[in-house]
């Protein structure tokens, strides 16, 4: 019987995540080059695999969070674990169509409750300021991707069993760690609250978190552009895809290093201000897309937009973890999980529309309008919920 421990290690809860988002990594980008031309299948069908790969994703997004919170944290996050650990090893030894697109549903489930897991596992370490936690939780996210995409576009020339096989090395390590070290007791009792101060956490509550995953739908809608018709229009102003990949690596070796200096400037600020003026400066990088013709000007709007991400992103997370009741953990962070998973499953469908009906320009200018639309309704409804809090901490 393994002993139960107080509270999980956040040393372990950025490994886990490191080892998640390396997995993942190598599963994205390899669906669609391995489907069209390993598999012969056409893009419509790897797009739609995708995009179902994404709808379970975001189903185990919500079930991850009622189990947090209703079931067993520990049980359930061994269950999504080897639900994805399950489906990457089987793949190892079959991998035509259509075991491959059905495994991707079973690794999108998996991937999406464990999302949600870890996160609300991360919450509920008492001996950081969530603040801490969840800025240094986006670092090993962001070590994990990058090992994961430099990873596949090397293994892959060695065959796909290779990258399959190097795959569930990942998600058996995330394995081992979640039944070594996450068997913890989780106190999910809300505090004990007088009838003012439960109206109080009520207003905290209802209509912000629905108003920052609406800017988190809005952010990552807009940020699957990069990863998808960005790369097309690059490639059609005669800018070679070496050097588009070349972009995502100064993203993330920013993100590595710069992170921790960020951080420490965050501190001074309200996890709202941060979000704020993250998510905005973000959203107008989308305006130099516009006018971007040459390589350098790709450059410059990936430092930009990169700056508005180590600032705005990590804060989000933590800024819903304030608002939540012990009670609620994990459904407020399976939310949070859910519309990003959302945004980044029909961001490249209404890229490719409005691509086809109009222009790259309009696309760039409706991704920089969705988010600046999105943090102005968030900063009303915050301020609106503000009032109210002050009003009734009054009587």
């Amino acid at each position: 019987m393994i002993k139960k421990r107080s509270e999980v290690n956040l040393i372990c809860v950025i490994a886990c995540s490191l080892l998640l988002n390396a997995g993942a990594a190598f599963m994205w980008p390899l669906v669609t080059v391995y489907m069209h031309n390993y598999l012969h299948k056409s893009l419509t069908l790897a797009g739609t695999t995708l995009l179902v790969m994404s709808c379970f994703m975001m189903l185990g997004n919500y079930l991850g969070g009622k189990l947090f919170d209703k079931w067993s944290p520990y049980w359930a996050t061994i269950l999504s674990v080897s639900s994805s650990t399950l489906a990457i090893i089987i793949l190892i030894f079959f991998h035509d169509w259509p075991v491959f697109g059905i495994m991707l549903l079973f690794v999108g489930f998996g991937d999406g409750a464990c999302m949600t897991l870890f996160n609300s596992f991360a919450a509920t370490i008492k001996s950081r300021s969530t603040r801490t936690i969840f800025n240094v939780l986006y670092i090993g996210t962001n070590i994990g991707v990058v090992i994961g995409t430099l990873l596949v576009g090397f293994l892959l020339k060695f065959g796909v069993t290779t990258v399959f096989a190097v795959t569930s090395f990942f998600y058996l390590a995330l394995l081992i760690i979640t039944i070594t070290m996450f068997n913890v007791d989780i106190d999910k009792r809300a505090s004990k609250e007088t009838s003012g101060e439960s109206a109080v956490v009520g207003i905290k509550t209802r209509g912000i978190v629905i108003s920052i995953c609406l800017v988190v739908l809005a952010v990552y809608l807009s940020y699957t552009l990069w990863e998808s018709v960005i790369s097309v229009h690059m490639t059609s102003l005669g800018i070679s895809f070496e050097k588009y990949s070349l972009l995502w690596t100064l993203n993330g070796l920013m993100i590595v290093f710069l992170q921790p200096f960020v951080n420490r400037i965050g501190e001074r600020v309200k996890l709202s201000t941060q979000t704020y003026v993250g998510t905005f400066i973000f959203g107008i990088s989308f305006l130099g897309l516009i006018f971007a013709r040459d390589y350098p000007a790709f450059v410059a709007v990936m430092v930009v937009t990169t700056i508005g991400e180590m600032i705005g992103f990590p804060g989000i997370p933590a800024w819903i973890d304030n608002l939540s009741s012990p009670a609620e953990r994990g459904k407020y962070q399976g939310m949070y999980n859910l519309f990003m998973s959302f945004g980044r499953a029909i961001g490249p469908l209404i890229g490719g529309f409005i691509i086809d009906f109009a222009s790259y320009k309009s696309l760039f200018g409706f991704a920089a309008g969705i988010i600046v639309v999105a943090i102005a309704v968030l900063m009303v409804v915050n301020a609106v919920k503000q009032r109210k809090l002050r009003r009734l901490e009054g009587e």
